[in-house]
């Protein structure tokens, strides 16, 4: 019997459907395997580009784990499959919407439960505290987390910043004024994810996954950054605050919370330009005193 893989994601722009063609590649020209793919549609569609507003509307929703209306799934949720890929995306810190609104669907529990799953990521830098939610909800539908694939933008923080807000609220990802580097994941790095497909078919093909992390980690599939998980566990925590006070106001979308929306922009635009610099510099001041706490952080995020 050919074992069956499922693929769900969710994508915008179109960058995550193209990893997972190329993550997925040895797997689809394997014909012992079926692949079938499920695209998340949330209803109605979030905007790309997106307008300044539409984007920071998306936090208190992301950071609290309230969902969207999804499509209905194509999937059959009595399917038995021997795999299950969920490649996702972090907004805020946070899983996005459409992956908050996914894992809480009673179809979704049915398909997991009991049944292993790799998670692959797709983000600017940060995914560490989203990853921990996505973690969750996997072990609160019944699953096993088997694996786990970052993809990231690799640019210095900054200069990514300026390409992914660019990209967000513009739809422009090239180069940019010659410093700007191109927005997103780059090619090569798209390209080379073919070699964790190739890993994930010896998985299959043995009909075990207990090795499959450690393997996928000796190919470069997880680069922990430990610096960004101290800044994430501070920002999260001001995060939910923001949420908490926005939600007040009313749900995604409403006028009436319009001024607290704006008001989180440019609190997070003063920490990302002004605050988030003197973090990363005061983390290298202290790193050399931090090496059991480091290779903790990093032994959990390199973990399934």
């Amino acid at each position: 019997m050919p074992k069956k893989v499922l693929v769900v994601y969710y994508t915008q722009t179109g960058q995550l459907r193209e990893i997972v063609k190329s993550v997925t590649a040895p797997l689809e020209a394997d014909p012992e395997i079926h692949l079938a793919f499920e695209e998340l549609k949330p209803r109605p569609l979030f905007p790309f580009p997106w307008t300044s507003d539409e984007f920071f509307q998306a936090m208190p929703e992301c950071v609290k784990g309230i969902p969207c209306e999804l499509e209905p799934l194509t999937v059959d949720a009595q399917e038995d499959f021997d795999l299950i890929i969920v490649a996702w995306q972090p907004w805020f810190l946070s899983p996005s919407i459409p992956f908050h609104a996914f894992f809480q669907l009673e179809s979704t529990k049915k398909l997991l439960n009991g049944k292993p799953v790799i998670t692959l990521i797709a983000c600017r830098n940060m995914w560490y505290m989203a990853q921990t939610r996505i973690k969750q909800y996997i072990q609160e539908a019944g699953g096993r987390l088997a694996g786990n694939i970052l993809l990231y933008d690799k640019a210095p923080n900054l200069l990514s910043l300026v390409s992914i807000i660019r990209w967000m609220f513009k739809g422009k990802r090239d180069r940019y004024m010659k410093i700007i580097p191109p927005a997103g994941v780059s090619q090569a790095d798209i390209d080379g994810a073919i070699r964790y497909g190739l890993i994930i078919r010896e998985s299959l093909q043995e009909a075990g996954f207990d090795n499959l992390q450690p393997k996928l980690v000796s190919a470069g599939a997880v680069d922990v950054r430990t610096g960004l998980v101290m800044i994430e566990k501070r920002g999260i925590v001001m995060f939910r605050l923001w949420a908490g006070f926005i939600l007040k106001k009313g749900p995604y979308g409403a006028k009436s919370r319009l001024l607290r929306v704006r008001l989180f922009k440019y609190y997070l635009l003063a920490v990302l330009y002004l605050v988030s610099p003197f973090a990363t510099l005061l983390y290298q001041i202290i790193k050399p005193f931090r090496g059991k706490t480091i290779k903790k952080q990093i032994s959990l995020y390199q973990s399934a």
